[in-house]
């Protein structure tokens, strides 16, 4: 049987040695970030504002955040959850709607859980919308503070 020798970290002693590793580190970093992250960032938002957009159309400018629209479109959950004032954690919608956290992921993820009653699912999508709704940022969606419906400039539904 071979023994075990204990391991031993490189530098671990000699902090003194750490300082041009992070200051590499940082260097890498920066140059990474230069060069890599405008591009990211760009595809990102050009991807999130096609969601942003779409879920607006499905859920007629956040009028319309019923439990039948959350059960046929399952994945604007987490465009609906940052509309919100202020957005809201995952954590924080399970708490505020009493919903599973298994109903939450599952609608993150674009689904929902196979194996939920209908009854319930249909009075936990309710009280999510309901909670959307209820805590839709005022300042954003102006339109919801008003009888009117949005001006043509204010909405995604064309």
């Amino acid at each position: 049987m071979s023994e075990k020798l204990p391991q031993r970290a490189v530098n671990r002693g000699n902090p003194d040695a750490w300082k041009r590793d992070i200051a590499l580190s940082v260097d890498m970093y920066n140059q990474w970030f230069m060069e890599f992250a405008p591009a990211a960032f760009r595809e990102t938002r050009i991807r999130t504002t096609a969601q942003v957009e779409e879920t607006l159309k499905k859920t007629n400018n956040l009028t319309n955040v019923s439990a039948s629209l959350l059960n046929s479109e399952p994945g604007v959950l987490p465009v609906l959850r940052m509309s919100t004032c202020p957005p809201l954690a995952v954590d924080r919608i399970v708490g505020l709607t009493g919903a599973s956290k298994t109903l939450i992921s599952a609608m993150e993820g674009g689904q929902l859980p196979p194996r939920m009653l209908p009854e319930v699912l249909l009075k936990d999508l309710a009280r999510i919308g309901e909670i959307i709704e209820k805590m839709a940022d005022p300042d954003i969606f102006v339109w919801l503070q008003r009888p009117t419906a949005p001006e043509a400039a204010e909405s995604a539904v064309q």
